[in-house]
């Protein structure tokens, strides 16, 4: 199968004076995939999709983009008392286009109509930007942070309809400094760390290079303490043994697959052996 690419940057590069925001960087992104941007605060996600979408002037470099974008920005807000039809309007004047009620409707816009925008939740805001972008039936879709500050269930609802825009045929660029976010919905993967592609593939690639690392957080009355695994089983009924036979009163549990910084480090170390 023939990829057609929609997406090329080569060799971009970002300054702010002596700091090297974006540094030498190029990939490419094939229509109809969800692309991921993965780092820690800092790293140059957001100056990288900024050059991209043509909010921000870069140094040197080339970024070539095959189709109509659509941007929800990691910082968005509206005027406090305008309601989310008012900014449909405008947004579909802006952009001459039809406003599309069956979007809207998938994104609970109805509901939430007669609000102002100074009412809405976060969530609420989060689907109103994003139904903002998709005016005009763009090609990608930019999504910086789109779940930042959101509760289990305004992820959950995010994630679906991200999906279904896939399902569309939709190119997406997903911005997140969370890992276990882009591992479930992207199909590739880009890691920046200080301006540069520490590593770009699959999820299964960097699961493979990484390894299935593991670590579980146990809060006692005797505080907090973290062990690293790649057996979640084996290791957590050892650790609840243990503290049972101690009679250790278990406050929480938490399992993840660790911080950005950490899987960093532990490719770092790798790297240098």
């Amino acid at each position: 199968m023939i990829m057609e690419t929609i997406i090329e940057v080569s060799h971009l590069k970002k300054y702010f004076k002596d700091v090297k925001a974006v540094d030498d960087i190029s990939f490419q992104v094939e229509k109809g995939e969800l692309f991921g941007f993965l780092g820690v605060n800092g790293a140059g996600k957001t100056t990288a999709l900024e050059c991209i979408e043509g909010l921000r002037k870069y140094d040197s470099g080339t970024i070539t983009v095959n189709g109509k974008m659509g941007i929800q920005l990691q910082s968005s807000s509206l005027p406090a008392h305008i309601k989310p039809m008012e900014a449909v309007r405008l947004f579909s004047k802006w952009n001459k286009a039809k406003i599309g009620f069956t979007m809207l409707n998938a994104l609970g816009i109805k509901e939430i109509e007669k609000k102002q925008y100074i009412q809405l939740s976060t969530g609420q805001k989060r689907r109103l930007h994003l139904a903002l972008a998709l005016i005009g039936n763009p090609d990608i879709i930019f999504l910086d942070e789109p779940t930042a500050g959101l509760d289990v269930e305004g992820r959950v609802s995010l994630h679906e309809q991200i999906r279904k825009l896939k399902s569309q045929g939709k190119t997406i660029v997903l911005a997140s400094h969370d890992m276990a976010e882009v591992e479930n919905l992207c199909d590739r993967i880009a890691i920046l760390n200080n301006g540069n592609i520490a590593f770009c593939g699959t999820a299964t690639e960097l699961t493979d290079k990484i390894g299935e690392k593991y670590f579980i957080h146990i809060k006692t009355q005797q505080g907090n303490s973290t062990f690293e695994t790649d057996n979640i089983e084996d290791t957590l009924i050892s650790l609840l043994n243990d503290l049972k036979q101690k009679e250790i009163h278990i406050l929480d549990i938490k399992v993840d697959r660790g911080t950005l910084e950490q899987h960093f480090i532990e490719m770092a170390r790798r790297e240098t052996k």
